[in-house]
């Protein structure tokens, strides 16, 4: 963790949607100092939600881990929740869109199964950039997703919450159906193995009282490690999990 890490606070334009999209545009500045400064010490952030950057116009050098990616014109970048990155301008201008999403609201019975994937159990979604290099016609169909969301959050036309929440599930189809690496591939989780007989149960018993007292003695395991765990391996706590 870098000493100078902020944590974002992410100010929703519709809590329901729990979204927050917007357009930035700034000059380079003339002066190398500052540049170099940011280099020096650079301002690391990271917020809850997942973020997608789309590049308008200019370049912007985008840095996440120890990762780095230089982006241009219709170039995407993703960070995952929590996920420490920075960005600087490295262009004459720059025109982008910031598109931050928290994943959660998402989650529902219809859902589950597949957003399971997106929980960064193994690994953050930043694992996932490499799509938008090897699968250009992913990254072209995604970029009009990210400016459907801004014009339909913006215009606030009737019907936008579902035009909003149509495109947000798009987009991670379109992410889950081109991971040609795998990256969001969780059958070799061992946290996901141990806890599934705990996940079977809830399913089966959901109009029944469950608590985390009955499910970690099925496992024969601690209440406080079985909370740990099942937030890990879920990507949500055992209350969230049962609520949807």
């Amino acid at each position: 963790m870098h000493p100078e890490m902020r944590r974002e606070q992410v100010v929703y334009q519709n809590p329901r949607l729990a979204v927050r999209i917007w357009k930035i545009h700034s000059e380079h500045q003339t002066n190398c100092e500052p540049i170099e400064q940011l280099r020096r010490s650079p301002p690391w952030h990271y917020h809850e939600e997942v973020e997608l950057l789309l590049i308008l116009d200019g370049e912007l050098t985008v840095f996440f881990g120890e990762e780095q990616l230089a982006l241009r014109e219709g170039d995407i970048a993703l960070f995952g929740s929590s996920e420490p990155h920075w960005t600087m301008n490295t262009g004459e201008r720059l025109d982008y869109i910031v598109f931050q999403i928290n994943l959660q609201h998402y989650w529902d019975p219809s859902t589950m199964d597949s957003m399971k994937h997106f929980s960064e159990v193994i690994r953050p979604l930043s694992a996932l950039n490499y799509i938008f290099l090897e699968h250009p016609e992913a990254r072209s169909r995604i970029a009009e997703l990210i400016r459907d969301v801004f014009d339909e959050m913006n215009a606030g036309r009737i019907g936008y919450e579902l035009a909003v929440a149509a495109r947000v599930k798009s987009i991670l189809l379109l992410l889950l159906r081109h991971d040609t690496r795998r990256m969001l591939n969780y059958t070799d989780n061992q946290l996901a193995l141990r806890l599934q007989p705990a996940i079977d149960y809830i399913e089966a018993h959901l109009n029944e009282k469950l608590t985390v007292e009955a499910l970690s003695k099925r496992l024969n395991i601690s209440y406080t490690y079985f909370i740990k765990l099942f937030k890990q391996a879920v990507g949500m706590s055992f209350t969230d999990f049962v609520h949807f």
